[in-house]
């Protein structure tokens, strides 16, 4: 009950800040109507006890599966099981994300289903499925992470120059939203439980990190590839969702709760059947630690699709008018400034930044603390969430503009800086992009794209998770370095000591 309890104050002040600041709007420059306020306020709830819910059900059940598949993967000794296990496992994971089913929803919904949402969810799992099975067999194989994320993006920026600039929104983004609250503790998990078994390298603390920076990528690579070789026909923006089209309060929580339990109870399944296949066949673990991981999963199951309710039926419609509501006022300086400082709270506010940061305290002995790194992602993000806004205001800014330099200059930089680093600083794309940025922050962008002539929802709207899980490849590697000159400094000052 106490780690439920700690869920819960965690979530309360990831959601608060941005809670705050619309509050502060509605009833100052953009006011959204009393029923639209109201559904925000329940939506609220639904997102703080859901995503409390789902958060300790997690650590119950999916974590602790994650981490017993891991452990006896690499007792295998068959790189054959290794590859497999990651193609099912990757798969699996990633249709159970729900940030990837509320940019899958957001993607079908603007563009009248041409790219329907289970195209999204599937080309996207595939490609995650490929990328967590080449992860896993880097960890056993110690495989040095830099060069493999070398040759991928390398294969990224190619594909990029055929895509259109819609799929190519939507895969950076992709890659932002799969690796969410349900995906990320479950492939940290993965990584550490192979990484520990390994006997293939000394180095298994620096091999926990980087997984999820790399299954990342299997997201863009799907997304491309759907953008090449498919023809959803001439792509136009419909019509934004909106919940003030249902007459009654209840109308829109009462509509989306049955389609989500059972899109949820389809995406949990599985992952469920494999473990208990698993402890029939290997983990046998104790009646209590069964009994515990199953009750875990329901408590996933019902915080989920709390979550997903509350998000799509009052959360994010007010995303959409306060972006559109800033945007009638005719000042892009006042736009640009609350987009800034949402980026500021939403980074600061996200629960697992804390532990990350905390992570990077101890790795390092304390010599950058946590509070320089918090300091570092909130600035770098609150940068990001402000120049999406400015790519959506200005015509003739395009995603690839901001993209390109900004990979480049990431890929340069994991040359110098110190492989732990590395690992951590793409690990920390996924935990900067979490569950506020896929419904508020993701909303907000389209309802100011919705609001500007020049500007295409589809092209423009997209694109804000890319930026946010951007910025911290460049913050923490810059980190890193300055660790790294630290270092060496501390060497040269010993050594003249001597």
């Amino acid at each position: 009950m106490q780690l439920l309890l700690d869920k819960l104050k965690e979530i309360l002040l990831a959601v608060l800040p941005i809670t705050v600041i619309v509050v502060v709007l509605n009833f100052t420059l953009v006011p959204l109507g009393t029923m639209s306020f109201m559904r925000f306020l329940v939506g609220t709830l639904f997102v703080i006890l859901g995503l409390s819910i789902f958060l300790f059900g997690v650590d119950l059940s999916v974590s602790k599966i994650a981490n017993l598949i891991g452990r006896h993967l690499t007792h295998s000794n068959s790189v054959y099981v290794v590859l497999i296990a990651g193609l099912i496992l990757g798969f699996f994971i990633s249709i159970a994300e729900p940030d990837l089913h509320i940019l899958a929803n957001q993607v079908s919904s603007v563009t009248g289903d041409l790219i329907s949402k289970n195209s999204i969810l599937i080309t996207v799992s595939i490609g995650i499925a490929f990328m967590l099975s080449l992860g896993l067999f880097r960890i056993v194989y110690a495989i040095p992470l830099k060069f493999l994320l070398w040759i991928i993006y390398g294969i990224i920026m190619i594909l990029s120059l055929f895509t259109t600039p819609e799929f190519l929104a939507i895969s950076f983004d992709a890659s932002g939203a799969t690796t969410g609250a349900m995906a990320v503790p479950f492939i940290l998990a993965l990584a550490v439980g192979v990484a520990s078994q390994n006997k293939k390298t000394l180095q298994s603390e620096e091999d926990s990190f980087g997984l999820v920076g790399l299954v990342s990528t299997g997201a863009i690579l799907g997304v491309l590839l759907l953008g090449i070789f498919s023809d959803p026909g001439e792509l136009v923006t419909d019509t934004l969702p909106s919940a003030a089209l249902y007459s009654t309060f209840w109308g829109p929580f009462l509509h989306h709760l049955p389609i989500i339990a059972k899109e949820i109870v389809t995406a949990l399944l599985p992952i469920i059947l494999i473990f208990l296949i698993g402890q029939k066949v290997a983990f046998n673990v104790s009646r209590k630690v069964l009994r515990g991981i199953l009750l875990g999963s329901f408590y996933t199951f019902a915080g989920l699709v709390f979550f997903l309710t509350g998000v799509n039926a009052g959360f994010m419609d007010a995303g959409r008018i306060v972006g559109s509501g800033l945007q009638a006022i005719g000042s892009d300086g006042l736009t640009v400034f609350i987009a800034f400082l949402l980026g500021l709270v939403v980074i600061l506010a996200e629960p697992a930044v804390y532990v990350l940061t905390s992570q990077i305290e101890e790795i390092t002995a304390g010599h950058i603390s946590r509070k320089v790194v918090l300091t570092a992602l909130s600035i770098g993000v609150a940068f990001a969430v402000a120049l999406s806004v400015v790519r959506i205001l200005v015509p003739g800014l395009e995603l690839w503009h901001f993209l390109l330099p900004g990979y480049i200059i990431a890929i340069v930089l994991s040359v110098f800086v110190p492989g732990l680093f590395v690992g951590i600083a793409f690990d920390s794309g996924g935990v900067a992009s979490g569950p506020m940025t896929a419904t508020f922050i993701l909303a907000f962008a389209q309802g100011i794209a919705n609001a500007v002539p020049e500007a295409n929802v589809l092209i423009d709207g997209f694109g804000i998770i890319a930026m946010v899980a951007m910025a911290p490849l460049l913050a923490l590697q810059i980190l890193g370095l300055i660790y790294k000159i630290k270092s060496v400094k501390r060497g040269l000052d010993s050594n003249e000591q001597q």
